[in-house]
Parts: structure tokens; sequence; C-alpha cells
């Protein structure tokens, strides 16, 4: 890997003229913003472009090089034979070809850096963000590294162990040793930063537990705790807890969870309640930027609802009307889901099958549609995926499919993104994914038999 970032290397000092296209989502868009920060100091002419998967085929290359960033592993890049553009692929998702396939351009130069072709796995390893950094790091840009650790956070590579291991590691190590980010083992719960802890608690897992979407629950579990909610009259968030006050709080959902799941997963459970989470010394404290999870969130609430450009120009530095345009975006963001997730949840929409759970979600963006399929894992069945699908807005025919899962199931092994692949193919779509996090595009007129073949196929497993 070492050798073709070298290659990757001398192909962008080469170049004169490059394209980056870079997935919509944070792991895209922070991968983006590195490469265009890198390409800024090197003083390479460059434009930006931030696509969904689905329009990779719409794509007409005629730049010097392209840079495909979080994307183009997955997907078949015939269409590209006849261009004289070079092709450098920095993707994580699991690779439709074989290492060192030759796609044909005109000129003979492609490089394709995926971590699955050097025994790595890019679900948990490193980040389509991670990649991007890697690349900086060749020319010396040691501080971009605190934005390969948000690259892994947005992508959820932390989700199966707590932490970050493998490449993401060593990107994080990059960072504590240039006093850019600091690691701390916490409690796994969002909002480190900004929610009060009762808030934060009520959100906390996707198992059903009595303090579940119920605030009341929260703050009586704190009070038999021996926690204050307040410090004075500013209420207290997660980051403001003594080390001995989040012990309390770790075994007292330890205890809960356990008797929630089977015995089988009762050895996961504290990886459930806690784990490594990541604060940018570089931000404020008690603001959404200064832990990565929220950062993340924010990024993605920039991704969701069509700016992209908003979340460019926080992270290559413009913290002036941007980051107050992030702020008004992430909180209509939140409007949004709940909305969502009340109407979901009033007119009863989660459908179960034998070994998965859906709903028809034809009233809701299919920017947000795994976002909602997420959050709304703990009001149905928690030992079966969950599947989301919508119709795109500007693409008649297209349906959208995204899947959530526990993270639990992931521990039985299963990789709903490849599964998810498969089943799409099967119906003359495309998909895959990560193992608890995934997504396809199907015609429209196959949403049914989808679902039936993603339902048979996970017969036995579930």
């Amino acid at each position: 890997m070492e050798k073709a970032f070298i290659k990757a290397n001398e192909m962008v000092k080469d170049a004169e003229d490059i394209k980056i296209y870079s997935h919509i989502d944070c792991d895209g868009i922070t991968g983006g913003s590195i490469l265009s920060i890198l390409l800024d100091r090197i003083d390479k002419e460059h434009e930006l472009e931030f696509i969904s998967l689905d329009k990779m085929e719409d794509i007409k290359i005629d730049n010097e090089l392209t840079i495909f960033s979080d994307l183009g592993s997955g997907q078949h890049l015939d269409g590209f034979g006849s261009s004289l553009s070079k092709i450098l692929i920095l993707d994580h998702h699991p690779p439709v070809r074989k290492f060192n396939t030759k796609i044909k351009v005109s000129n003979g130069e492609f490089i394709e850096i995926n971590p699955f072709y050097f025994g790595i796995d890019g679900s948990y390893e490193v980040s389509g963000g991670g990649l991007a950094y890697l690349l900086a790091r060749s020319f010396g840009f040691y501080d971009l590294s605190w934005m390969g650790v948000l690259s892994a956070i947005g992508d959820m590579q932390d989700g199966l162990s707590g932490k970050l291991t493998g490449l993401n590691r060593y990107i994080l190590e990059d960072g504590i040793e240039n006093n850019l980010v600091k690691s701390i083992n916490d409690l796994s719960i969002y909002g480190r930063q900004t929610r009060p802890i009762f808030v934060a608690l009520s959100y906390f897992g996707d198992v059903n537990l009595p303090i579940t979407n119920n605030k009341t629950e929260c703050i009586l579990m704190l009070k038999k705790l021996g926690i204050p909610r307040k410090n004075g009259r500013r209420q207290r968030s997660l980051c403001d807890l003594t080390v001995e006050e989040k012990g309390k709080i770790f075994s007292e959902l330890v205890r809960m969870l356990s008797k929630e799941v089977p015995p089988k997963y009762i050895k996961y459970v504290p990886k459930l309640v806690s784990g490594d989470s990541y604060d940018f010394l570089g931000e404020k404290k008690y603001s959404p930027q200064r832990d990565a999870t929220e950062f993340s969130t924010a990024i993605n609430a920039c991704s969701r609802h069509n700016h992209p450009e908003i979340a460019l120009e926080v992270l290559k530095g413009d913290r002036r009307l941007a980051l107050e345009s992030m702020e008004h975006l992430t909180m209509d963001h939140r409007r949004y889901l709940a909305q969502k997730i009340e109407w979901i949840e009033n007119e009863d929409r989660i459908i179960p099958l034998p070994n998965i759970q859906y709903f028809d979600g034809n009233d809701i963006k299919s920017e947000v549609i795994g976002t909602i399929a997420g959050m709304i894992l703990s009001y149905g069945n928690w030992r079966k995926p969950i599947i989301g699908f919508t119709n795109i807005e500007d693409e008649k025919g297209i349906v959208k499919i995204s899947l959530r899962c526990s993270r639990l199931l992931a521990h039985d092994g299963i990789h709903f993104g490849k599964i998810i692949r498969r089943v799409a193919e099967k119906v003359g779509g495309s998909g895959g994914g990560h193992p608890v996090a995934c997504g396809a595009y199907i015609p429209e007129d196959s949403t049914n038999k989808f679902l039936e073949l993603f339902n048979e196929t996970l017969k036995g497993s579930i």
C-alpha cells in the first residue's frame, strides 16, 4: 500500500488539471476536503464535486487526472475506458475488481488504492477520508490527521469494537502526537458536549430499554445513582461528569441491557455501553465541533440537505458564515428527523417479516432514509435488521434502499453490505456498504421481490 501511495503522490505532482469526485456523506465530504486542502497547498488547479453512488454512470471524464474519493471500487468503470484522464481511486468499500485489474484508459495510468487488496478490512480499519489523509501524509501534511479521524467516526468505523483500529489507529496517533486529537474512554452516548445528560441517555442504544425515549425515566435513573443533573443553573453534559459518575452509569446500563438480550450476546454488552471518544482540541468545549461524533452529524446534516459546500467551507477553515449555516442546517435536520420518526411511529409503519422488518418511507427524503432507519431501530425488533425505502426525487423509477441493524448482529459475523449487494444485483440494481449500515438502488417495480429475496437470504441466520 505504501508503494501505491508513492505512485499516487507522483501522479498528483505531475498533473495540472485535476477533478475530484467524492461521496456525499460525512466520510466522502471530509475525504474530498482533505484532498482539496492538499491540492491548494501544492498549488494545483482542481474542481471538487460531491455525488451519490447512483450518479457514477453519468460522469463524463475529461480532466488530466480524475480522483475518486470514497467511491469507485464498488462500481464497474467500463464506461471510462475511452477517457484521456489518468484515474486514481481512493476507496475503502469492497471492490468489484481483482487486485491489479487494468482499466484501459487511453494513456494507461490507473491506480486503485483499496485496503482490501492489502489484507486490511475497509469496514473497520480505514475510511475513504483516511485514505485521502494517507495521500496528504505522503506530502508531509500531518496536521490533517484529525480529519482522518473525523472521517472514520462519520463512517462508523468504530461500530463493532467501540474504538478505532488498524490504519485508523495509526491516523489517530498522528493526531494525538500533533496535539490535535484527544482519545478518551467514555460512555457510548451521543451528545457528549451539547446535550444534557438525561436527554442524551434517552437516546442511548438500539436495544429498547426502560429509559429509551423516556426522559423522565432517565432523570429518575440519575437520581437513583446520586448523579446531579446541574452545575448551578447549567445542565450537565456527559463531558462534565466525573469518572466515578460515569462508572455508575456504565454499571447500570450493562445491568439493564443484560436483562434484555439473549445470553449469547451478554459478553458483547460492555462494548455497546462504552468505547473511545475523540475530542478535537482546536475546537471550543461544548461546541458540536469538539466531539467527533457530533461534528460528523453536522457534516451529514449538510449533505442530507444538499449543501455539502457548507461543510466543505467549515472543514477548510471558513468558520464565519459557513459555521452559522451548518448550525442552522443541523437544527433543521433534527427537526425533520423527529417529524418523520413520529410519522412512522404513529402510523405503525414498521412491517415485520420472519427475518427482516421494513417500512415504506415514501414521504421521506432519500438522503435521510438511512439515518431514520437507524434511529427507529429501537421502535421495532432490534433482533432483525430494519430496511427503509423511498423514491428518489429526481430519478423516476428508482428506489433507494437503506438497511441498519444492531451492532450485536455484526458480532454474529453477518455482513449486510455484502448481502445487500448480491440481492440488489438479482433484481437489476446495485448496492453495498458496511456490516451494520448499507444501502442499494433498485428499480421501483422490484421492491417486493427485493424484500422477499432478502428475507429468504437470511433464513437460518437471524
